[in-house]
């Protein structure tokens, strides 16, 4: 298949709203692959490459070369230069990789090179989602869209879904079942603003009770063990067994042969609470360092047993006799809507981001952020100055969009803290790109610096340490709530300020 093609296709998807026009546009996509192609057109359809790293970022790719006049590219020369790349290492790389990109490049058009590097950085914002996506491969295919979202979830992959219904059909798809030692695609959870729209929207109907798990800020895990063979896979479905010993000696010491686990790993302070994410997240890149304790909160599989399409109250009284308390999430199981905010306070007050609220009898469906879970988590605001705007790239082409953002320096001026894409309307997109095209100081690259004057209220849902930003602190999560016209830069929140908000800043 042509690139340019599926550059047209992405095009249209980004450019509307409609659900069903985007769903049918991707299935057009889909229709025209061949057998041996489909499941890398699905992974540009989804935004996503092949290869986990190719070496490339922003800065190799801020100086393109003069675009092709016409399309000769094909989908397949693409995902080759990517493999080439991802390759590279050692001596004379660097120069290889230049040559590399600068040959693909250069036989791409302006709309083919805007796309590639979209796809590259991770900034194809399109609005192809995964579930779309699969929406979109059982309307081509003609097959029933629950046979091709239970075998992506079973695979752990789209595209593998893909393939199957392409080749194979619906037997192809029914042929997919869980394999232990074969990640599955983890269930996720949808959000609610409160305690009590969390309850109502996981509940179904009034008054029926609903379990609440804690919601660990740590690392989500999926333990898998057959015999004493245990692997250990992350949300993303990479392999982290080697990086955490002490999860994989404890899952051995469970009294079964085989088992499959659902949970997070994290990282806790000698007072019992958990440490800041980034400790977590650090651990979990490598296999020394301060100890991680897993807690689970759902089994899949155990002994010959799938238990995906039992209800949630089948698996977790499985879970619990299996996995001691003290290695499982902290749980209540309420009618009142009173005791499950309690719970959920008395959660964060230890430490912990919230809570999933989450339907007894719910199967376990994956990758789909349905009523079945819901978490909810505070949300803190902060009033933050803009000091640049990059350029946005896929459907904000042309749009001023990543706002840089900063608090104010007691010792003068500003100190960033982060960056943000989220939370914009298309009206916000188009009142932006004005408004700091005309407070604009100079430019770098695709980047806009602007007079610091404009106060941005910014939703997070905490910190982290940080090593890019001289604050020594970086916002996570942070999308854009409002502008506010009603303050002044001098009125914007301090460094100081942001600290406070979580009390202890991240040391």
């Amino acid at each position: 298949m042509d690139l340019a093609r599926i550059v047209d296709i992405s095009a249209t998807v980004a450019a509307t709203r409609s659900r069903k026009a985007k769903v049918a546009a991707l299935a057009e996509l889909v229709g025209g692959c061949t057998a041996d192609e489909v499941g890398l057109v699905v992974r540009y359809a989804s935004g996503m490459l092949r290869q986990r790293r190719t070496g490339l970022g922003w800065r190799g790719l801020a100086h393109l070369p003069r675009p092709a006049e016409a399309s000769t590219l094909t989908v397949t020369e693409v995902d080759g230069v990517f493999e080439r790349l991802s390759e590279l290492s050692g001596p004379g790389s660097q120069r290889a990789r230049a040559a590399e990109t600068e040959r693909l490049f250069g036989r791409a058009t302006a709309a083919e090179q805007i796309w590639l590097r979209g796809l590259v950085t991770g900034e194809l914002r399109q609005g192809a989602l995964d579930a779309l996506v699969q929406e979109a491969v059982a309307a081509a295919t003609d097959l029933p869209l629950a046979a091709v979202r239970r075998a992506a979830m079973l695979s752990g992959s789209t595209p593998a879904a893909a393939e199957a219904a392409v080749t194979g059909g619906e037997d192809a798809l029914a042929a997919i079942g869980l394999t232990v030692g074969r990640p599955v695609s983890p269930m996720l959870a949808s959000s609610a603003p409160t305690v009590t729209d969390g309850v109502v929207k996981a509940a179904g109907t009034a008054g029926d009770p609903v379990a609440l798990d804690t919601k660990l800020d740590g690392i989500r895990i999926q333990v898998h063990r057959t015999g004493d063979e245990v692997s250990i896979a992350t949300r993303s479905l990479d392999d982290i067994t080697s990086r955490l010993p002490e999860v994989v000696d404890y899952v051995r010491s469970l009294p079964v042969d085989s088992v499959v686990l659902d949970g997070e790993a994290l990282a806790l302070g000698d007072d019992g609470r958990p440490r800041p994410f980034q400790d977590t997240a650090s651990r979990t890149a490598q296999a020394t360092g301060m100890a991680v304790t897993p807690y689970f909160f759902d089994v899949l599989h155990v002994d010959g047993d799938d238990l995906l399409d039992r209800p949630w109250a089948d698996r977790i009284a499985v879970l619990d006799r299996l996995v001691d308390a003290d290695h499982r999430v902290p749980r209540l199981t309420t009618a009142d809507a009173a005791e499950a905010e309690r719970f959920a306070a008395s959660a964060v007050a230890a430490g912990h981001e919230g809570v999933v609220i989450k339907n007894p009898a719910a199967k376990y469906e994956a990758g789909r952020r349905g009523a079945a879970w819901v978490k909810v988590k505070p949300v803190f605001t902060v009033d933050l100055v803009v000091l640049a705007v990059e350029w946005g790239s896929g459907r904000r082409t042309g749009l001023l969009s990543n706002l840089h953002l900063g608090a104010i320096d007691p010792a003068g001026g500003f100190v960033m803290l982060g960056k943000t894409f989220k939370g914009m309307t298309d009206e916000m997109l188009a009142w932006q790109t004005e408004r700091f095209l005309g407070l604009e100081t100079h430019r770098s690259d695709h980047v806009v610096h602007v007079q610091p004057v404009q106060v941005v209220e910014i939703a997070i849902d905490g910190l982290q340490r940080s090593t890019r930003y001289p604050g020594g602190i970086a916002l996570r999560f942070a999308r854009v709530v409002r502008y506010r016209d009603d303050k002044t830069a001098e009125q914007a929140d301090t460094v100081e300020s942001v600290k406070a908000l979580f009390g202890t800043p991240p040391t």
